[in-house]
């Protein structure tokens, strides 16, 4: 049971501090977990069940509010149903050395973004075609290294010249169908630990919500995004020591 408890303060921390600064803490659970002893694929599909439980609230209400675009959310949704779980499955047989140093490339670019990125379009380029393309890569990159993919979706659609604001919902109703599809991938050929799964996911919920009340209380979430982003940085390098 102590074993269970650490998990849960340990996902509700980071779920709460994530929160703080608007971002999903699933990027941190994967490395987190696979330190304390978990193996990196039950980590993944543990923490993609962790942001499917923590984004499908955001859609419902999205949806509720009417602001989202269904029809613009559509391909994307689509094509990272397909491709996910693909990259999931595939995990199974890539060397895990490689899938652990894309993680590492992809906390770095995390970080990286949260700290220098400027959410400024290079060039205007909206055709239906490349929601397809975005979705079909980010997708099975996302399933490949277990994370949710809007890190990935978000920076490159706002290059590609789309509303930030608009892509931000979109993403935020994509990420339940493509993370769920995904678990469902790693369900198949790992064990999964469904006492771990339930704890954290509900310590997870509770930290998005406990996270987002503080937000109200003017904190400075870039302050806190930069803090954030060197947490990443810690992680990655960690991970770079234990693969080296």
């Amino acid at each position: 049971m102590m074993h269970y408890m650490e998990y849960f303060f340990i996902t509700l921390f980071l779920s709460t501090f994530f929160a703080m600064g608007g971002v999903g803490s699933a990027v941190a659970l994967v490395p987190i977990f696979d330190m304390l002893g978990l193996s990196f694929n039950l980590a993944k599909a543990i923490a993609l069940f962790v942001n499917t439980s923590t984004t499908i609230t955001a859609s419902i209400m999205n949806l509720k509010r009417k602001v989202l675009d269904v029809r613009f959310a559509f391909p994307l949704v689509i094509s990272s149903m397909i491709f996910s779980p693909l990259g999931a499955y595939s995990s199974k047989f890539v060397n895990v050395y490689i899938v652990k140093w894309g993680f590492v490339a992809f906390l770095i670019f995390s970080a990286s973004m949260m700290l220098f990125a400027k959410k400024e379009a290079k060039f205007k380029y909206e055709k239906k075609w490349i929601l397809y393309v975005v979705g079909s890569i980010v997708g099975y990159i996302s399933g490949l290294l277990g994370i949710g993919g809007g890190g990935l979706i978000l920076p490159l659609m706002i290059l590609l010249g789309y509303d930030a604001k608009k892509i931000a919902i979109a993403v935020s109703f994509v990420l339940p169908f493509s993370t769920f599809a995904s678990f469902l991938s790693y369900s198949s050929f790992v064990k999964i630990d469904w006492i771990l799964l339930i704890i954290t996911a509900i310590a997870a919920i509770l930290g998005g919500y406990i996270g987002n009340a503080i937000m109200h209380f003017k904190l400075d979430a870039k302050q806190i995004k930069k803090i954030i982003a060197f947490l990443l940085y810690i992680l990655a390098f960690k991970m770079i020591y234990s693969l080296t």
